[in-house]
C-alpha cells in the first residue's frame, strides 16, 4: 500500500474520532438547542467521513492498491 494512501486513511480515521469527540462534548454539555444542533452536525460529518472512507477503500481495492488477506486457521 502506498504511504500517501495509508496516511490518507489514518487522517480520515482521526477526523472521524475527532467528530465523535465533538459530538460527545456537545451531548454532555447539553445546555440548549444550539448544542443539539452542533451535536447533530458533528454526527452528520462523521457519517459523511465514514461513507467517504468506505468509498475510498472500495476504489482502492478496485484499482488494486489494496488486496484482501486470507484468514488461515491454525
Amino acid at each position: 500500500m502506498p504511504p500517501l494512501f495509508r496516511l490518507l486513511i489514518i487522517v480520515a480515521l482521526a477526523a472521524i474520532i475527532a467528530s465523535l469527540g465533538s459530538a460527545l462534548f456537545h451531548l454532555s454539555r447539553g445546555t440548549g438547542e444550539e448544542d443539539s444542533r452542533k451535536m447533530a452536525r458533528a454526527l452528520t460529518i462523521r457519517i459523511a467521513l465514514s461513507l467517504g472512507l468506505f468509498a475510498l477503500l472500495m476504489i482502492a481495492w478496485y484499482a488494486g492498491l489494496i488486496a484482501p488477506q486470507a484468514v488461515i486457521p491454525h
